[in-house]
């Protein structure tokens, strides 16, 4: 029986049904998870396989449809890359679509070859009735036309409403995005970056004016920021130039011009190839072979104002600005070409603090072409940068009066106003010109300064600006609303001396504080002109006013010599005296004052209260959410970049002394660098 393939039982031995089943679904998990393993970890490069048959010179429309055609996974009719990506399941949801390229490993290659098979078959079908179709006369043209455009609406149709599904949750995303925006109005910086490098030869902005204004950020290079930069300011321009209507190409080219068109569209294909000294040579030639050719000109004045940026040079950036202007003085040029060569100047000198000279060329902009509403906003800012308010005011009354919906002009005209300290007066403009979304209104000061506005008014609406000024990322959050920061440092209303690491100068200041209260006091008693009021316009009501002995880390040795042994003592603490973002001076409020809320410029600095003469009850300080109240002899330490608020109602007057600090998170490097405020 055995010889015969007999068991002991008389029955036939090998694979019984069960076993075979257990040995089939061994193999079937074996190739799934063989699968998986293929997808989780990408052992197969499908791209690269196709790539390599290129470099062969397959055909790969023939031999992938012919060879590969079953294994069309997207069901376009032929196997490509995207179909190997469906079979590996290499989507940006691993998870989901590791499941999906199981199913298609699990799915018998028969049914694929069949629905390859019958794919073929209506193709086979659909050309034999065109072919029928091409037969009938020219009347059933006109009918088959009819047919097949329903058919092609219908299509259509279907198409719309498939994409209209696909979008569905884009589309509710978006509807509730615009609604958020719209209920705290429409409008970054982004921010831009500053480098830490500010030496010699290299472009360097020029003391800001002590106006708020400051400088208008579109000064800024060109070209992007390094890497190692760190400190980021808001920027005053942002514009949303993007989502404008498309303006008209300019024209760069008088009939010259055109002539050799070929010759400068090879230059500037190397300036915009980043090819920068290759392209300053090539235009430097055809300026010396054309002079009078304005679009060369203009050509060699940008390929210096990049190799500027470059070398970080000003000297270089000197000669771009000069180019630009010889561009305006040549013969026949373009209106356009003007345009952009008398702003970019204007712009350059702005960078390089040459304010007055920039205000020269924008007025030049201006006389050239009145009806350009552009450019005299440009120069009601350049007015704003030298501290005439008061030009400003009329540049921005005339925009008005010839663009009444100018957001630029609202809101700038509303800052002035502002500045003037009409807050009421003020509020529409600022809120008006944020609302437009127009380029250059999405500007941290003018949350910063709606909110403010608003908070004086008493009008809670504030917080929701400064929410939306956060949202825009004008702001690090709605209490913390300085313009001048370096990312990344840690920010906290209250500090302690040990969160600070200045134990020692915390320690001294404490030790000291009679010595430092009584040369105070004799301050005020024999030399109380010394004793400045507060000029920030900070205050709602009172009496309050100053002494300073540093400021932006500068010693004023006049005011030292009156509290001589102060001076000293801070002497050794590098920290304070040396800190270009601070001030250390004698604070003295009399009773009835009271000091709006408001935050400082810059999240570099901490600020130290000493308390010298505290009365005993009526004096406290809010920093962000919490109040606290001054002791005699010790310190507090605050961070006035979170918005604060002070209230004097003692009997009596109260004298502080002010140290500021670097912020301890701020590497040696960046305290040497980190421009003056």
């Amino acid at each position: 029986e055995s010889k015969h393939g007999g068991g002991k039982n008389g029955k036939k031995e090998g694979l019984s049904g069960s076993s075979f089943f257990t040995w089939f679904m061994v193999i079937a998990l074996l190739g799934v998870w063989t699968s998986v393993a293929v997808v989780w970890f990408e052992l197969v490069d499908y791209e690269e396989v196709l790539a390599k048959a290129k470099d062969f010179r397959y055909n790969l429309s023939e031999v992938l449809q012919g060879k590969l055609g079953i294994y069309d996974a997207d069901g376009d009719g032929d196997f490509d890359v995207e179909d190997a990506k469906v079979l590996l399941g290499k989507y940006k949801h691993r998870w989901n679509n590791l499941y999906n390229s199981v199913v298609v490993f699990m799915f018998p290659l028969k049914k694929l070859r069949e629905k390859q098979e019958s794919k073929k078959e209506e193709i086979k079908d659909e050309e034999e009735k065109k072919k029928a179709r091409k037969g009938k006369d020219a009347t059933d043209r006109k009918d088959k036309k009819a047919v097949d455009t329903n058919k092609l609406k219908k299509d259509s149709d279907k198409a719309k409403r498939d994409r209209g599904k696909e979008k569905e949750k884009g589309l509710d995303k978006n509807v509730k995005s615009k609604e958020t925006t719209k209920k705290s109005t429409s409008e970054k910086d982004g921010t831009i970056q500053v480098g830490k490098d500010k030496e010699t030869k290299k472009i360097t902005r020029k003391k800001r004016n002590k106006q708020s204004y400051g400088l208008k950020e579109r000064s800024v290079p060109a070209q992007p920021p390094s890497q190692d930069s760190e400190e980021t300011i808001q920027p005053a321009e942002k514009s949303y130039v993007e989502s404008a209507k498309k303006k008209k190409k300019p024209k760069l080219l008088n009939k010259f011009d055109k002539t050799i068109k070929a010759e400068l569209d090879a230059a500037e294909k190397l300036r915009k190839k980043g090819k920068v000294e290759e392209a300053l040579r090539a235009f430097e030639a055809l300026v010396n072979q054309y002079p009078q050719s304005p679009r060369a000109r203009y050509g060699k004045a940008q390929s210096e104002d990049d190799l500027a940026e470059k070398m970080r040079s000003n000297e270089m950036l000197q000669k771009a600005i000069n180019t630009y202007d010889e561009v305006v003085s040549l013969p026949n040029v373009p209106s356009d070409l003007i345009k952009l060569s008398l702003k970019r100047e204007a712009d350059r000198q702005q960078f390089l603090g040459r304010m007055r000279g920039s205000l020269v060329t924008l007025q030049k902009l201006v006389q050239l072409f009145p009806g350009d509403t552009s450019f005299k906003n440009d120069l009601g800012v350049g007015y704003l940068l030298i501290g005439d308010n008061s030009n400003a005011k009329k540049v921005y009354e005339e925009v008005l009066s010839l663009a009444p919906n100018d957001g630029f002009a609202k809101v700038h005209y509303g800052f002035i106003l502002k500045a003037e300290n009409k807050i009421a007066e003020s509020i529409p403009y600022l809120k008006e010109g944020l609302e437009s979304g127009d380029p250059g209104t999405d500007d941290g000061r003018f949350y910063f300064h709606l909110g403010d506005a608003l908070q004086r008014m008493g009008d809670k609406e504030a917080y929701r600006w400064y929410e939306l000024g956060y949202q825009r990322g004008h702001f690090a959050s709605v209490w913390q609303r300085s313009l001048y920061n370096v990312k990344g440092l840690k920010a906290q209303p209250w500090w302690t001396a040990r969160e600070t690491g200045y134990m020692e100068l915390v320690k001294s200041l404490e030790k000291n504080w009679k010595l430092i209260r009584d040369e105070g006091l004799a301050v005020m008693d024999k030399k109380r002109s010394l004793f400045l009021p507060e000029d920030e316009n900070l205050r709602e009501k009172g009496d309050w006013s100053q002494f300073t002995l540093w400021q932006q880390g500068r010693k004023n040795e006049n005011a030292c010599k009156s509290v001589p042994k102060t001076c000293a003592l801070l002497e050794r603490f590098p920290e304070a005296t040396g800190c270009r973002r601070g001030q250390i001076k004698y604070s003295i409020m009399h009773p009835g004052t009271h000091v709006w809320p408001h935050t400082g410029p810059t999240n570099c600095r901490l600020r130290m209260h000493l308390g010298l003469v505290i009365p005993k009850e009526g004096c406290r300080i809010r920093c962000a959410q919490e109040n606290r109240t001054w002791e005699e002899g010790k310190v507090l330490i605050f961070d006035d970049s979170f918005e604060h608020e002070v209230w004097q109602d003692a009997g009596s007057y109260r004298l502080i002394f002010i140290v500021d600090v670097w912020h301890p998170e701020l590497s040696a490097q960046q305290r040497r660098t980190l421009p003056a405020i």
